[in-house]
């Protein structure tokens, strides 16, 4: 008999019962802040509610959407997007250009990657979408998958242009939100394409990494999203659930703020750097072989550099490179120049539980090369506000390079001047000439290479380790699937087992 610790025992007590006959529950850790795709569109579109122009598989190829195709100019300044005939949305109005343009236009003016993107016009021209630019950016189609970019219905949108109903064309419709935790939706008889196989699905917000684990171990849930490295060990020894494991485009990674006087000579990066025991945190903390010795990991091809020296774990190092920097130990071990202390503050979040705990073995090896850490755990919020105000020293955080099929996406917006999540008070004319010509779809793989080279060198960012996304899959339900690009669960090719 196993014994359930209290902490387990008080998180199932709390948890939400959510098993009803016939309905297929989801639980994740994402709360519905709203009906707008800027605010939720990530559950929309894992709920099969909405849907982009453009879709990506699971090996991130571009595919159609509710575009059929999609062509450049020859001059690379505008792109013809042909779309779907026959579509409804769930009010039962007409897949329309302009109703597409709307949506975009909606979409575009609101923070996302959408603004970033040099677009000049969206308009309908005649059944099909021109989108014009003003300079060529071939990462445009894989903007466009992006879940912030999901096509509603004119009459989801207020006078402001924002969503205050989700009126999409997915496979499923909406039939209750009670934000920010629960929505449940009902099949969409007059889908344009393959029918979904179950009739109603409802979806849960739950925070706590160990209450999901439960519900989906007590049968309270048929698909539970995002599982704490040991519920994974956990629900693998035991036969109640399935749990799928697949790698995917994010990263564990400290973002420095290299403005900082202790931080602004890569020297003192790489030294930071070479303290981390990579394989023996990722062992500890995410329980899988993952520590990342570069940005990308070997399942993103086209970005991860074949031949790039190795991040290395070496201490000795570390502090002979911060002794040549002026750095002394002072009485109490922790390194002194010039009459300030190498004191610095990292800030994380806890809503993906392995980061506190990534973050106090990350202070226990900088302790040990003379870098003092205090650890900083509060909301996501503050890593964007402190970039912003200068005040931030460390960041630890999981960074998605998966929100578009193509990772160039997040890596203008990361490394550009106002990008809050990416690099800090660092800039590379080289590297920015290069981005620019990817961007443009100039150059290619020797052009990737070389940019990841000079992340390597510089280490605006730390890389730490790699993920592994994980899900638990009710034993009754088949079909189901994790996407490295997080855009889909599989819902529409679930059934139930025993149909």
């Amino acid at each position: 008999m196993r014994l359930i610790l209290p902490l387990a025992l008080a998180a199932l007590t709390a948890a939400p019962a959510l098993a009803t006959e016939g309905v297929l529950d989801v639980v994740a850790p994402f709360e519905i802040k709203g009906a707008d795709p800027s605010t939720s569109g990530n559950v929309f579109i894992k709920m099969e509610l909405a849907e982009t122009l453009v879709n990506a598989d699971a090996d991130g190829r571009l595919v159609p959407g509710l575009a059929t195709d999609w062509q450049a100019s020859e001059d690379g300044l505008s792109w013809l997007f042909r779309l779907r005939q026959g579509v409804l949305f769930h009010d039962g109005t007409p897949l329309t250009a302009e109703a597409v343009a709307g949506a975009l236009t909606h979409a575009r003016a609101k923070p996302g990657l959408l603004d970033t993107a040099p677009i000049t016009a969206i308009a309908a021209e005649g059944a099909d979408l021109r989108i014009t630019l003003s300079e060529p950016f071939a990462p445009l189609p894989a903007f466009l998958s992006e879940y912030r970019a999901l096509i509603y219905a004119p009459a989801a949108y207020d006078a402001a242009g924002t969503a205050t109903q989700v009126i999409g064309t997915g496979r499923y419709r909406l039939t209750a939100l009670q934000k920010p935790l629960r929505l449940e939706a009902a099949r969409f008889d007059d889908y344009w394409g393959a029918a979904a196989r179950i009739d109603r699905v409802t979806y849960q917000a739950v925070g706590r990494a160990e209450t999901r684990a439960l519900l989906a171990e007590s049968g309270d849930a048929d698909y539970v999203f995002n599982l704490d490295p040991a519920s994974v060990r956990r629900l693998s020894d035991g036969d109640a659930v399935e749990v799928l494991s697949v790698p995917v485009p994010r990263s564990l990674l400290i973002k420095v703020n290299a403005g900082h006087p202790a931080l602004s000579d890569p020297r003192a990066r790489r030294a930071l750097s070479l303290a981390i025991d990579r394989q023996g945190l990722a062992q500890a903390i995410l329980r899988y072989p993952s520590g990342a010795d570069q940005l990308f990991p070997p399942s993103v091809p086209d970005w991860h550099v074949a031949g790039l020296e190795p991040l290395a774990h070496d201490p000795e190092a570390a502090r002979a490179i911060l002794a040549e920097l002026g750095w002394s130990p002072g009485p109490d071990g922790i390194l002194t120049r010039d009459g300030e202390r190498f004191s610095l503050v990292l800030t994380t979040y806890p809503d993906r539980p392995e980061l506190p705990l990534s973050a106090a073995v990350i202070q226990q090896m900088m302790a040990g090369i003379g870098v003092e850490l205090t650890i900083n755990s509060t909301n996501s919020s503050e890593i964007p506000a402190g970039h912003m105000d200068g005040s931030l020293d460390l960041a630890l955080l999981a960074r998605n390079f998966a929100l578009v099929p193509d990772p160039i996406g997040t890596i203008l917006t990361d490394y550009a001047q106002d990008g809050d999540w990416g690099a800090m008070g660092w800039g590379n004319d080289a590297f920015a000439a290069l981005i620019r010509d990817l961007a443009a779809g100039q150059g290619g793989q020797p052009q990737r290479d070389a940019a990841m080279a000079i992340l390597q060198a510089e280490l605006p960012v730390i890389p730490v380790a790699w993920y592994q996304q994980t899900a638990a899959v009710s034993r009754g339900v088949t079909g189901a699937v994790i996407d490295p690009f997080e855009r889909t669960i599989g819902l529409s090719r679930m059934e139930w087992a025993d149909q």
